[in-house]
């Protein structure tokens, strides 16, 4: 099934695209989901990743527009045509 991420600022940037679609099992989480991006496009996870292989603390993931604590430990489903969202920290002036 499919799913689509929603990628802001430098993560957009670093996929070449703000909006990619990824195919992943029925009945795959949030955490099954991140990694297939992860793994379809590793620029991504440089961007998004840590040393250790966890998410930064300031880049935020949505499911459905929900904030998701933990996600490559999500156990949260997803359905076909869910849409997920990473957002690094923004500022502005």
């Amino acid at each position: 099934m499919d799913v689509t991420w929603r990628l802001f600022a430098t993560l957009g940037e670093a996929a070449d695209d703000n909006e990619v679609v990824i195919g992943v099992s029925k009945g795959a989480t949030v955490a099954d989901a991140l990694e297939a991006l992860f793994e379809e496009y590793p620029t991504v996870a440089e961007e998004a990743r840590d040393e250790d292989g966890s998410v930064y603390e300031h880049v935020r993931t949505l499911h459905e527009g929900t904030d998701v604590d933990e996600p490559l430990a999500s156990e949260r489903e997803i359905e076909e045509g869910d849409e997920l969202a990473l957002f690094p920290p923004v500022s502005g002036g």
